[in-house]
């Protein structure tokens, strides 16, 4: 199912009062609610659809959120005051435009930044999420890959309190071409995989890898 946001992908049609994030699983009762893996798949859509440079990329990206929250009977916007991405059930939409009648619990809202750190700010959080992608690339690929996995992590980690599967574009090109050669005391092995290395870590996550 599309998303019901009408214009453009940045376009603001209403805006509810939810003020936290709420990636637990679904309360006891309450039918709909997004699991952590939705909710975290449809941010790393939406950075990829903003960071894509062919508009037909990020219509696929899009409609692929779309399709993604759909299946939970939910939809999403974009609230452009403050960049925040935000995820609420379809049957408070009327129209294309969110009703302020139908909203019953602002708490079944998510709202994700999509300026820098993660709502929650739970560096702790990022960290084991990075650490458990690190471990994974070793398993499958190997030290150097490993090694460069870790760099990143901790690039996406002190810098942005982000999960090093969520980093955009541009993030990518700032670490490739300022933070590596900088802060890494690299191998040769290493430094000739590194580009390389950062794709591993999007593919152990399952996640899509942004054009670089």
């Amino acid at each position: 199912m599309p998303d019901q946001t009408t214009g453009d992908e940045e376009t603001n049609v209403g805006k509810t009062n939810a003020d936290e994030r709420d990636c637990s699983e679904p309360t006891d009762g309450e039918a709909g609610e997004l699991p952590e893996t939705v909710v975290d798949a449809a941010e790393r859509l939406t950075r990829l659809a903003r960071d894509a440079v062919d508009e037909n990329e990020a219509t696929a990206y899009r409609d692929r959120r779309g399709e993604l929250l759909g299946e939970h009977e939910f939809t999403s916007r974009i609230r452009e005051e403050d960049e925040t991405l935000v995820l609420h059930p379809d049957e408070w939409m009327d129209d294309g435009t969110v009703r302020v009648e139908r909203i019953d619990d602002t708490d079944r809202a998510y709202e994700i930044s999509l300026t820098g750190a993660d709502v929650d700010g739970d560096w702790d959080a990022v960290e084991n999420h990075n650490s458990e992608l690190v471990a994974a690339v070793e398993a499958e690929y190997g030290t150097a890959h490993a090694a460069n996995a870790r760099i990143f992590a901790d690039f996406m980690g002190n810098h942005y309190v982000r999960r090093a599967d969520t980093a955009s574009r541009d993030e990518i090109q700032e670490f490739l071409t300022e933070y590596y050669p900088r802060n890494a005391w690299p191998s040769k092995k290493q430094e000739s995989v590194v580009r390389e290395s950062v794709e591993r870590v999007f593919e152990v996550a399952d996640a899509d890898v942004p054009e670089f």
